[in-house]
């Protein structure tokens, strides 16, 4: 592993420290995510394990910024869902940000993490996760996909989500 996919994984593992994804440690989450945008090269890779460090540990886009410098840390900036009181309303401003964004990275890493969690919810039937994912699918699509970016991503949601 390239040392600042390293540095990544070992900053967002220290982040997010006892935080469990299901039955596993959330390395497992972030080791899935990395694992499917590693065709994308080492900066997905990166952004890959720091994508929920800002949203969900106490971990600040400026100190993403001197860590990683500022273009990881907008890349982070754009992964973080916006606050909002309820998960519908958190994740309508969220895809509006992600609908008008030209950064690739990010919109890889979102659909990746999508990808991952999908995955996620099969392998542990967790249908309740499945069936939540489903409902939000076609705002999320609409929001992150760009048509030739990284279709085989979108392969794998759709055959999930439409299965």
């Amino acid at each position: 592993m390239n040392s600042e996919i390293q540095k990544a994984r070992e900053f967002a593992v220290r982040a997010h420290a006892a935080q469990r994804y299901g039955e596993h440690p959330y390395s497992y989450h972030l080791d899935a995510v990395a694992e499917i945008v590693a065709p994308f090269g080492e900066q997905a890779q990166i952004a890959a394990y720091l994508h929920d460090t800002v949203e969900d540990c106490d971990v600040t886009i400026a100190e993403i910024a001197d860590a990683f410098g500022k273009q990881m840390a907008d890349c982070v900036a754009l992964l973080t869902d916006e606050p909002g009181e309820s998960r519908p309303i958190r994740k309508a401003r969220t895809n509006q940000k992600l609908s008008t964004t030209a950064n690739s990275l990010a919109l890889i890493v979102k659909a990746a993490d999508r990808l991952a969690n999908l995955r996620e919810s099969l392998d542990d039937s967790e249908a309740e996760y499945l069936a939540m994912y489903r409902r939000e699918h076609e705002e999320f699509r609409k929001a992150v996909y760009r048509p030739g970016l990284c279709d085989e991503i979108w392969d794998g949601i759709t055959s999930i989500v439409d299965a």
